[in-house]
């Protein structure tokens, strides 16, 4: 069961950096803020795929 979370996991976090890529370009955001996005989205995705495994395995 972990393994396919595991990979799921992967597949949701390379989607949602394709997709603030797309943001950022589309809204043009400057360079400088551009890591700053990625580190919040990245965090915070990662934080709902945790949370939601947790969920998954204690329900």
């Amino acid at each position: 069961m972990i393994s396919m979370f595991i990979i799921f996991s992967v597949f949701i976090l390379y989607f949602i950096n394709k997709m603030t890529n797309a943001l950022c370009l589309q809204k043009e955001i400057p360079e400088e803020r551009v890591p700053k996005v990625f580190r919040t989205i990245n965090i915070l995705i990662t934080i709902l795929l945790v949370s939601s495994y947790v969920e998954i395995l204690y329900t």
